[in-house]
C-alpha cells in the first residue's frame, strides 16, 4: 500500500516562498511520475507541476516560473519549491501519482498566501 505525506505548507506573504515536500511509502516510488496538485476552496482540483522517473518537468501555466518541482529517489520524497507566490496560490496542496491514483490522495498541506 502506498502512502503519500505532504508537509511544508503555511501562511506566507505574496511575494514569499514555501517548499513542500511529498514523502512516499514503497520501493518503486522513483519509477513513477509524480505530481503535485492544488484545490482552491470553491474550485476542482489541478495539477500544477509534474516530474516524471527521468527528471522531465512539466508546469501549468499558471505557476510556470515561479515552481519547480524536483525529487531525491534516495528519500523517497518530491519537493515543490513555490516562488513569487500570490493570493491566488491558496489552495490545499496534494501530491499524487501522474496520472493520479483515487486511493492515494492524503490530507494535503494547506498553503495561504496573504498580507
Amino acid at each position: 500500500q502506498v502512502q503519500l505525506v505532504e508537509s511544508g505548507g503555511g501562511l506566507v506573504q505574496p511575494g514569499g516562498s514555501l517548499r513542500l515536500s511529498c514523502v512516499a511509502s514503497g520501493r518503486l516510488f522513483s519509477l513513477v511520475a509524480v505530481g503535485w496538485y492544488r484545490q482552491a476552496p470553491g474550485k476542482q482540483r489541478e495539477l500544477v507541476a509534474r516530474i516524471i522517473g527521468g527528471g522531465i518537468t512539466t508546469y501549468a501555466d499558471s505557476v510556470k516560473g515561479r515552481f519547480i518541482i524536483s525529487r531525491d529517489n534516495a528519500k523517497n520524497t518530491v519537493y515543490l519549491q513555490m516562488n513569487s507566490l500570490q493570493p491566488e496560490d491558496t489552495a490545499v496542496y496534494y501530491c499524487n501519482y501522474a496520472p493520479p491514483v483515487d486511493a492515494y490522495w492524503g490530507q494535503g498541506t494547506q498553503v495561504i498566501v496573504s498580507s
